[in-house]
C-alpha cells in the first residue's frame, strides 16, 4: 500500500481529495490512509470514526491522517481516538508541506494536530489538476467558504469565510481538463451562487460561467453543483436560456417549504421565491430538472409546517430530493430550540423521502420513449442532461451518447445507445485521463445523508 484516501460528504470534498493525492505522493508519503471527513450530521461524524477504526485495524502499520470539516470542528473527537496518528484542517490538508513533513520526520504525539483557524483564511488556491481518477466528470473549485449563518449549519465554522478563485485561473483549469478529455465539468464551491463578491469588480456566478461558455468552445457539457437561487443573478438566467452546453439540472439549497421554519432556519427566500424561480427557469428551459436539499423534522416544525415542504416537491416539481432528518450540531443556534422526539424527526424524513421516490417515478415515466444525450459513466451506467440515471448497454467511460429510452425500473432509466455523440479522447501523454495513480481515492457512502456539499446541498 502506498496511499489510499476516503471520502465522504460534497463533491468540494471529492476534489479536494484528488489534490490531497497529488501533495501527499509528490510529498514521498507512503503507506498512509487519508480520511476526508464530513460534519454535516452526527451521522456524518459517527461514520467517519467508523472508518477511522476499520482503517487501523485492517491497516495496523499504516498511519491514519484524519481532515475534512469534522477534523476542524470537531478536532477534540478525532484527536483523541488511539487509531489516529495525526488530524489536519481543511486549509493544511491541501498543503504539500504537511505531508513532507510527515514523510520526513513521522508524527509525534505532541504536534497530533494540525489545524489553524480557518477563519483567518482569505483566499481560495485555484488547485490545478489533470482530472479525477477512476471519474468520467470533472469538478472545478471556484468558491470555498460560506459568509451566512443559517442556525442549522456547522460548516461556516470548518470551511471559513467565503472566498472566490479568479476568473482566469477557472477557465484555464477547465481548458486543461477539456484538453484531457473531459466532455463534461462541474462546477462546485461551498455556497457558488455568492461567487465573485470578495474579487476585484464583484463579478456574479453568471458573469463566470457566461466566460468559461465563451472562452472554452470545446467544453461538451457544464453543470452546477447547487445553487441559492434568490442568488440566481440576471446573466446566469441568461445563460440558462441561451446556452444549452448549461445542463437542465439545478440542485436548489432548499431546506423547508414552510416561511416560518425557513425565518427559523435564517434562510434568506420565502417558499414563493423558490416556486417563482422553477417557474421562471421552466418557461425559459422546458426540460429542466430540480433537485433540492430538504431538512424533517427542523425545531419547532409543526404537522401543518411539515406538510408545506411535503407540498413544495410537487408546486416546484422537483425531482431529486436530498433529504436530511434533522441532526443538531454542537454550536449551532438550532442546536438550543426545542428540539423534536426523534421518531417524529424519522417518521416525517421517511415520509419526504417517499414523496421524493413518487416525483422521481413520475419524472422516469415521462422520460420513457424519448432520446437523451447520455454521459456514460461507467461501464452499463451514464446520466442524461438532467442528471437522470440511465442502464445502457454499451460506450466507454467519458463519452456522451444518444440513447432511446425504452423503459424504467422505479430507480434509473433503462436506454438503448443509437451514437456516439462524443467520445472521450484517451491520452498518451502523462496527463493522460486513464493513467492508473499510485494513490488511490474511495469514495464513502452516507447512507441516509444524502451527499451535500457546503450548506446542506450537493454543491
Amino acid at each position: 500500500m502506498t496511499i489510499d484516501v476516503v471520502t465522504f460528504g460534497c463533491r468540494l470534498n471529492a476534489y479536494e481529495s484528488e489534490v490531497m493525492k497529488r501533495e501527499a505522493d509528490a510529498a514521498g508519503l507512503k503507506d498512509a490512509i487519508l480520511i476526508n471527513t464530513c460534519a454535516v450530521t452526527g451521522e456524518a461524524v459517527r461514520q467517519a470514526r467508523q472508518a477511522v477504526r476499520k482503517a487501523k485495524r485492517d491497516n495496523p502499520n499504516a498511519k491514519v491522517i484524519v481532515t475534512g470539516c469534522a477534523a476542524q470542528t470537531e478536532t477534540a473527537t478525532f484527536s483523541e481516538m488511539e487509531e489516529v496518528d495525526l488530524v489536519l484542517g481543511n486549509t493544511e490538508k491541501l498543503e504539500r508541506k504537511a505531508y513532507e513533513e510527515v514523510a520526513a520526520f513521522g508524527v509525534s504525539e505532541t504536534e497530533k494536530v494540525r489545524v489553524n483557524d480557518i477563519m483567518s483564511v482569505t483566499e481560495t488556491a485555484g488547485h490545478l489538476i489533470d482530472g479525477l481518477e477512476g471519474r468520467a466528470r470533472a469538478f472545478v473549485q471556484v468558491q470555498n467558504g460560506c459568509d451566512h449563518r443559517c442556525t442549522f449549519c456547522i460548516i461556516p465554522y470548518g470551511r471559513g469565510n467565503s472566498r472566490s478563485v479568479p476568473m482566469g485561473v477557472v477557465v484555464d483549469q477547465i481548458k486543461r481538463l477539456v484538453g484531457n478529455g473531459y466532455n463534461e465539468i462541474v462546477i462546485t464551491g461551498v455556497d457558488i451562487t455568492s461567487y465573485g463578491a470578495d474579487l476585484p469588480g464583484s463579478p456574479k456566478l453568471g458573469t463566470l460561467i457566461a466566460k468559461i461558455l465563451t472562452l472554452v468552445p470545446d467544453l461538451k457539457r457544464l453543470r452546477l453543483s447547487s445553487i441559492d437561487s434568490i442568488e440566481a443573478d440576471e446573466e446566469l438566467m441568461h445563460v440558462i436560456a441561451n446556452d444549452h452546453r448549461l445542463m437542465p439540472h439545478f440542485h436548489l439549497s432548499l431546506q423547508a417549504g414552510d416561511d416560518m421554519i425557513l425565518k427559523r432556519m435564517k434562510r434568506r427566500h420565502l417558499r414563493a421565491d423558490t416556486i417563482r424561480f422553477c417557474e421562471d427557469v421552466r418557461a425559459m428551459r422546458p426540460d429542466v430538472v430540480f433537485g433540492a436539499d430538504i431538512i424533517a423534522g427542523f425545531p419547532t416544525e409543526t404537522e401543518a409546517m411539515f406538510e408545506n415542504s411535503l407540498k413544495i416537491v410537487d408546486e416546484c416539481g422537483l425531482t431529486h430530493l436530498h433529504v436530511f432528518p434533522f441532526s443538531p450540531r454542537p454550536g449551532t443556534p438550532a442546536a438550543r430550540m426545542p428540539q423534536l422526539e426523534r421518531k417524529i424527526v424519522k417518521e416525517r424524513g421517511a415520509r419526504l423521502r417517499a414523496k421524493g421516490e413518487e416525483a422521481l417515478l413520475k419524472h422516469l415515466q415521462a422520460e420513457v420513449g424519448g432520446v437523451r444525450k447520455v454521459l456514460i459513466e461507467k461501464e452499463g451506467l451514464g446520466r442524461t442532461e438532467q442528471f437522470t440515471q440511465v442502464e445502457v448497454d454499451g460506450g466507454a467511460a467519458g463519452d456522451i451518447v444518444e440513447t432511446r429510452i425504452k423503459g424504467q425500473t422505479g430507480r434509473h432509466l433503462l436506454g438503448d445507445i443509437l451514437s456516439n455523440a462524443a467520445k472521450r479522447p484517451v491520452k498518451s501523454d502523462s496527463g493522460q485521463v486513464h493513467e492508473r495513480k499510485k494513490a488511490r481515492i474511495f469514495r464513502a457512502s452516507l447512507q441516509g445523508e444524502g451527499s451535500r456539499n457546503g450548506r446542506r446541498g450537493s454543491r
